[in-house]
């Protein structure tokens, strides 16, 4: 099936130059571009214009998963009828496993596995494995160890109604796939047995295979809703995939567990030489015990750390990633690459300093150096074309790149904001940079327009907004440490008006589209470093891109390198904009945007203590028989917030319904 583009909008701006000028490059067989386009130029249009027209499976990399869910969003907007999915870490909570020498102190893994990602993660390879016209969006968790995607395939199983059917032979078959037998409620990964019938419980839909048998023949595949129970269709067959990404074949496991004693009998004799007692008994006793669960239940906690020896990998080889399940034609997309490549370039070198100190001291195998994510070299090696996707593209992107395509044009027929420079100390004719910014605010809060400021670290941000708020200026400050529900509360306020001026540190990162933002202020803008880089001042510049009245207060004392090359571009894209519009006879028009409530929905309109205090009511005014209906509503909810990629809301009612299941567990218990 090809892509179909669906849209109420035809490219415009720069983007038909930008699309037709990329397909041409690809035809070319140009392995790098870039496409350079500004803030709010429609870059993920183009890029859904130039996948349309090219048809081959797609793999879009972001820098982290909210930007990833966004992207998802949108492309699923755009082609309806294809296959888009997301790929990211699915850990809720991840510590990595760890040794410290210096104190002695060993760290466990410990992680909380989202299953909702989990599902997310098995479509996406799945649908790579079965059609082309897939997108995966993935972060930069794409290049870690996924298992092999040709076992992966190979030991699905393949159901067909009116087929003969081994009862004994399917319950070891899924028992060898990982999925666990259940008597009561199925969950993703699980299986029940009642008489002639079985019940399956796929990792990655979202309902349940029922299988009718009569004598030795499979009569009927029904597809259940998993809250009802109640027939949605019936099918000719279906396949079942493993329940986990990494899946051994019993003739190569029992390879492996042989392997795995002969690297453990050469590491014992390496530390017995060297009198390391501790470390010998540490890792015989480990390794042993894990054998043993490998063994009998064909897993163990931490049994990535034996990937290459249960997929049969040579020594030192790269691992199979997401990478491996896309065929060689595969076009690469790296969105905002400024952050992105070097987020791909590190996570490499931070995952071996750690193993090294887990195996000298005993506490894993050499052979977990294996079980790691693909350097930057094996990464480069395994794609095909790349396009690289950002407003500042790096001195990497630039010289890699045989093409750089330039998207300044924005639909909107915005023009990037005027900058202006003014000093930070106060001077006989100027106020300081804070007074200056009281008086900046107080006129455009006076025209129910906001402001955004961005300081150099928290507590200036902290102090700046007490501050302000003592000057009678309504605002709030936003950083790292601010929960991340009260982030998102903190935003739908800023855009309905509830306060004026928002103080953050790095606004780069919150993902911010705030069309209401009129002037974005940047304090000490000549305080060179990270913050104040020419990359991080041309993207906190196309913060006030988004409005006709967009300007930029940069307050410095010193013109630095940073500040003269951003304010040059800056001003050189106003003018050929700026141009665009008068040969066209455009009016640029501030982009619309509702402003959605969804702390409202999320029953968080006045703080977690009333979300608790409206579940504690809604349990103690229903009667105790329709506790139970109301958990499969909350069931249903968290399901539709997870396919709908809003995680933050469906964590919450993830913990709403362990709250009510345990109320529930307890409300139907008898008394002896």
């Amino acid at each position: 099936m090809d892509f179909k583009l669906v849209s109420n909008f035809k490219p415009s701006g720069d983007q038909p130059q930008a699309i037709d000028k990329l397909i041409n490059g690809l035809n070319r067989n140009f392995r790098c571009q870039t496409l350079l386009g500004v803030t709010g130029s429609g870059k993920t249009f183009t890029m859904a214009g130039v996948i349309a027209r090219l048809n081959r499976p797609t793999l879009v990399i972001a820098h982290n998963k909210t930007l990833a869910a966004q992207l998802t969003q949108e492309f699923r907007e755009f082609f309806p009828h294809n296959a888009v999915e997301y790929f990211v870490s699915y850990y809720d909570y991840y510590q990595p496993e760890a040794y410290l020498p210096s104190s002695d102190t060993y760290i466990e893994k410990e992680a909380q596995i989202n299953d909702e990602i989990d599902r997310l993660r098995h479509s996406a390879t799945q649908s790579l494995l079965t059609r082309r016209d897939v997108i995966v969006v993935a972060s930069v968790s794409c290049i870690y160890g996924l298992g092999s995607p040709e076992t992966y395939k190979s030991e699905s199983l393949l159901l067909k109604a009116g087929a003969k059917f081994d009862r004994a032979k399917l319950m070891r078959d899924l028992i060898n796939l990982h999925f666990v037998r259940s008597t009561g409620t199925l969950k993703r990964g699980e299986f029940r047995v009642r008489g002639a019938t079985f019940d399956i419980f796929p990792i990655n839909q979202e309902y349940i295979f029922r299988l009718n048998v009569i004598g030795d023949v499979l009569s009927s595949i029904i597809i259940l809703n998993p809250l009802t129970s109640k027939p949605i269709e019936e099918v000719k067959e279906t396949y079942i995939f493993p329940a986990k990404h990494f899946v051994t074949p019993e003739a190569l496991k029992k390879e492996a567990l042989r392997n795995i004693r002969l690297e453990l009998a050469e590491r014992l004799e390496y530390f017995r030489k060297r009198g390391l007692l501790l470390e010998t008994e540490r890792l015989e006793r480990r390794t042993r015990y894990d054998l043993e669960l490998i063994s009998e239940i064909g897993y163990c906690n931490g049994i990535e750390n034996y990937s290459r020896h249960l997929s049969g990998r040579a020594e030192g080889s790269p691992p199979d990633t997401l990478l491996s399940y896309f065929p060689k034609d595969f076009l690469l997309f790296i969105d905002e690459s400024h952050a992105t490549v070097p987020q791909l370039n590190g996570m490499y070198n931070g995952d071996h300093a750690r193993k090294l100190s887990l195996i000298d001291n005993g506490f894993r195998l050499p052979s977990a150096y294996d079980n790691r994510p693909l350097t930057f070299k094996e990464f480069g090696e395994r794609v095909n074309q790349t396009i690289f996707v950002s407003a500042t593209p790096a001195a990497y992107e630039r010289e890699k790149s045989q093409q750089i395509v330039e998207q300044i044009i924005r639909p909107t027929g915005l023009v990037d904001p005027e900058v202006i420079i003014r000093p930070i100390v106060e001077t006989k004719t100027s106020p300081s940079q804070v007074d200056d910014l009281i008086h900046e605010v107080k006129i455009r809060a006076g025209k129910n327009e906001r402001v955004l400021v961005t300081t150099l670290t928290k507590k200036m941000a902290e102090d700046l907004s007490d501050y302000l708020s003592e000057a009678k200026v309504k605002t709030k400050y936003l950083h790292s440490d601010v929960k991340t529900i009260d982030r998102i509360r903190i935003l739908t306020d800023f855009r309905a008006g509830k306060f004026d001026c928002l103080v953050g540190v790095n606004l780069l990162r919150e993902g911010l589209d705030l069309p209401e933002v009129t002037l974005v202020a940047i304090l000490d803008a000549d305080k060179e470093g990270f913050l104040r880089s020419e990359t991080s001042l041309i993207q906190t510049i196309g913060r006030a891109a988004r409005n006709v009245a967009g300007q930029v207060i940069l307050y410095a004392d010193n013109i630095t390198g940073s500040i003269k090359r951003a304010v040059d571009i800056t001003n050189c894209r106003r003018s050929l904009q700026l141009a665009y519009n008068k040969k066209h006879g455009i009016t640029p028009q501030t982009i619309r945007k509702e402003v959605k409530d969804i702390t409202a929905l999320w029953g968080l309109g006045g703080g977690e203590a009333e979300a608790k205090s409206i579940l504690e009511l809604e349990t103690r005014v229903i009667p105790k028989a329709k506790i139970g209906e109301l958990i499969m509503t909350k069931e249903k909810e968290m399901k539709e917030a997870a396919h709908d990629l809003e995680f933050e809301l469906a964590a919450i009612l993830r913990d709403e319904l362990t709250i009510l299941k345990k109320r529930f567990k307890s409300k139907t218990k008898t008394t002896p």
